[in-house]
């Protein structure tokens, strides 16, 4: 399997983000670039470079405005007396039709959508290389590869049209199924990861081309708490367009395979003919959110189930922490889909 990857992508690295009123380390570290590698590599994945197809297909999904924020908030941030190194504010919109406004402070409120997407003056740069990652992926598949992995990081998946939150900046997921779908394809996104994609059900919400579902942790006590609920349908032209498959914390293997096989007869219904997985790995047993306790031979089927739908694949790298087993899981995962799509 081909693979994509750059190492710019390191660079953003915050101190810090808030959880539960404390200040805590950020567990989204660039070291995960070189576990999942390494995991990429044990199951046979060959890594090159992407190229730069410029904003044009990040565009298609994220507003010019909220391009201009990311491109530019650290640097005005840095001018106001006594900020912190890193953008997190503590102002937020009581509705986003409220007045935008002109001060980085509320600027960055309006952008941001929670304290665990802070900003440092490398964050542009690494989610810029992220979605190109995403898009030579997206282009490899749409000239004829039958699969191909995208080691995306910062990942993308909590980003919406123009907000960022939970990490993530740019949708690299949803970017890769646009650009599938200008491509005459028809994409369905299904989400793996252990926390809901409402960033990547935000943009495609209202349509009826991209089919959009999830599996994850229960909403109502787990991140993001306020998206990801099973009445999630979509709307307007996109209404049954949308699925979410909300577990109990705790959920093992099975059930876990089962809400999958659940996603992808919905997927055959749909008439998809390229799928997009948002590869979170953070369902895993050891994965410090401790959201679900899917095994390494759990991720193995799951590879193997999606290989079974017989679509071209492009593998698009989410969430998954840094525990013993995260790189074993993405070996579990690519492997599982290799072995039987043979």
């Amino acid at each position: 399997m081909k693979a994509i990857y750059d190492p710019r992508q390191r660079a953003h690295n915050p101190s810090q983000f808030m959880a539960l009123g404390v200040m805590r380390p950020n567990p989204e570290q660039p070291e995960r670039t070189e576990i999942l590698r390494s995991g990429a590599e044990a199951a046979g994945c060959t890594f090159t470079a992407p190229e730069d197809a410029g904003l044009g297909p990040i565009a298609a999904l994220h507003s010019p405005e909220y391009l201009t924020f990311l491109q530019t908030i650290h640097a005005r941030w840095s001018e106001i007396e006594g900020a912190g190194p890193e953008v997190i504010s503590h102002i937020k919109p009581g509705d986003r039709r409220d007045s935008y406004p002109r001060s980085a402070l509320g600027q960055a409120g309006y952008h941001q959508a929670d304290t665990s997407c802070p900003i440092n003056a490398d964050t542009w740069g690494s989610a810029y290389w992220s979605a190109q990652t995403a898009i030579t992926a997206a282009d490899l598949v749409a000239n004829g590869e039958h699969a191909a992995y995208a080691l995306c990081r910062p990942p993308g998946h909590h980003a919406f049209g123009d907000m960022a939150g939970g990490f993530c900046f740019l949708n690299n997921s949803g970017i890769a199924a646009q650009l599938l779908r200008d491509r005459g394809l028809r994409p369905a996104i299904l989400d793996v990861d252990v926390h809901h994609g409402n960033g990547t059900q935000g943009l495609f919400y209202d349509r009826d081309d991209v089919l959009t579902l999830s599996i994850h942790a229960d909403p109502a006590d787990f991140y993001p708490f306020f998206w990801g609920h099973s009445s999630e349908r979509g709307e307007g032209r996109g209404r049954g367009y949308n699925l979410n498959l909300p577990l109990p914390r705790g959920t093992d293997d099975a059930p876990f395979l089962a809400a999958l096989q659940t996603c992808l007869e919905r997927v055959h219904a749909f008439g998809a003919d390229v799928l997009v997985i948002a590869l979170g790995l953070d369902a895993s047993e050891d994965d410090p959110f401790q959201g679900f306790q899917v095994t390494g031979d759990g991720f193995s089927r799951v590879g193997e189930a999606i290989a079974r739908a017989g679509l071209p694949t492009l593998f698009v790298q989410e969430g998954g922490y840094i525990s013993d087993s995260l790189g074993h899981n993405l070996t579990r995962v690519l492997g599982g889909f290799t072995s039987a799509a043979r």
